[in-house]
């Protein structure tokens, strides 16, 4: 579906606030769930794609979400609700989706015809992810980490590979899809506020995820109140974070 009216994309972001109070003005369905299409469209590590988003419109499951979010007015007056949920625990099944993809544009042909480049991506998936993602208890990351610690000693290696730090990986890829959309969101016009201020336990019972799903944030959706930015925007120095090498 084409959105109207759209922003470039510098525009987008210049535009785009965090809103903490929005109008009571409806916003439609269909061009939020778009916004939500484009964010799946955001890079993602290994394109493992670990996350969920659930578009929130009911009135219901609205209020029971703004109360775990302390009542918050980002969260109070938000028209709609979208929910970033990061799933690491489905690492398995993405996995498999990849090679299922790969296997239908390489064709049905036996191992020894793929092309090195084929035989490289298949065992990207088949070896090279199952060994970073796979462990027992914290017990196999940590030997895989001092492990990779020593290796590097002699050669570049990716050194994460611990289940904390596959989590950092997996909250990464969400926060960029997350920005994908308030991106998205801003070039039609519609505003957001992404919140980190919330039970997670709650929100995952309110939504019924499973207990090894993580809220990566919440985003309020809506159209802005002129007092729902609060203030003018800061930013440090662009000096002070800008080093050309």
């Amino acid at each position: 579906m084409a959105l109207t009216n759209e922003k470039i994309v510098s525009d987008a972001i210049n535009y785009r606030r965090s809103v903490r109070i929005f109008k009571n003005d409806p916003i439609e369905d269909e061009k939020v769930k778009e916004c939500i299409h484009l964010a799946t469209l955001a890079p993602t590590s290994s394109n493992m794609q670990l996350w969920e988003f659930y578009h929130v419109v009911s009135p219901t499951i609205l209020d029971q979400i703004t109360t775990a979010s302390f009542n918050q007015n980002a969260a109070k007056t938000a028209q709609q609700i979208v929910v970033v949920v990061v799933r690491k625990d489905l690492w398995r099944k993405r996995m498999q989706s990849n090679i299922d993809f790969l296997k239908s544009i390489y064709g049905n042909k036996p191992k020894s015809d793929y092309s090195k480049r084929e035989t490289f991506a298949m065992n990207y998936y088949k070896k090279i992810i199952p060994s970073i993602y796979f462990d027992f208890l914290g017990i196999l990351g940590i030997i895989k980490f001092i492990a990779f610690q020593f290796i590097g000693i002699f050669r570049p290696i990716y050194r994460q590979a611990r289940q904390s730090d596959m989590r950092v990986v997996a909250h990464k890829s969400a926060g960029l899809a997350a920005q994908n959309f308030m991106i998205s969101m801003a070039a039609i016009n519609y505003d957001t506020c992404p919140m980190e201020g919330f039970d997670s336990l709650r929100i995952k019972k309110i939504l019924h995820l499973p207990s090894s799903s993580e809220i990566n944030m919440l985003i309020g959706c809506g159209i802005r109140e002129e007092k729902g930015v609060y203030g003018e925007r800061f930013r440090i120095p662009f000096e002070e974070v800008y080093f050309k090498l």
